[in-house]
């Protein structure tokens, strides 16, 4: 995609540390003290459920901006059906152009990928104030419930996006996060050594410590 003065593309492996740093700036001291999400999507890439069909960065002026990524999950239905799904991210924009209405032209021209491929849900942790505008809605209107959350918790981080109308008709269950999004502290940590030094802070509106 080229619209203007950016261009929507697939990653390639040239791009890998260009994006790590992105990411890491995105992420960084937002929602908890420094953060993993760049040693997450480093993982990522090797995992069997990750789809290099959905791997997108996007650019501005030859510079890496933005970038978004996609993985295979599943719900697992109240009946017994294991449905499957799609999950996203990370997903970010350099931070000094957040706002600026870059996410959400990535985030809509990615999500029109997934479902051109024929993919029919997406469901994932997020600002309804923000993907709302995109098309996504509570994951509970969908009688989705999200894995390890007690049913009196709020769940309205968890959201669900049908690419295909009728999708998750007739269907209850638990998501499944898939396991690559879970890294360990000190892994994080020796990854985190191949960047410039940047301090973590304990900031208002954190969610964990």
């Amino acid at each position: 995609m080229n619209n203007g003065d950016i261009t929507i593309r697939f990653e390639n492996k040239e791009d890998y540390k260009e994006v790590e740093s992105l990411v890491r700036e995105s992420f960084w001291n937002v929602y908890k003290p420094g953060c993993s999400e760049h040693y997450v999507i480093h993982t990522l890439r090797d995992d069997p459920a990750f789809i290099k069909e959905l791997d997108f960065v996007m650019e501005k002026d030859g510079r890496i901006i933005g970038q978004n990524v996609f993985m295979k999950t599943v719900i697992e239905a109240d009946d017994g059906r294991i449905i499957d799904v799609l999950t996203m991210g990370p997903i970010c924009i350099a931070p000094e152009l957040k706002r600026k209405g870059y996410g959400k032209i990535l985030l809509d021209y990615s999500l029109e990928k997934a479902a051109e491929l024929g993919y029919g849900a997406v469901l994932f942790e997020g600002n309804i104030d923000f993907y709302g505008k995109s098309g996504f809605d509570f994951a509970s209107r969908f009688d989705i419930r999200y894995h390890d959350l007690h049913e009196d918790a709020d769940s309205s981080f968890f959201l669900c996006k049908e690419l295909i109308s009728g999708y998750l008709d007739g269907i209850s269950g638990v998501y499944q996060t898939p396991k690559g999004y879970y890294v360990s502290d000190a892994e994080v940590e020796e990854f985190d050594k191949n960047f410039p030094p940047k301090k973590k802070l304990k900031l208002p509106g954190q969610i964990f410590d």
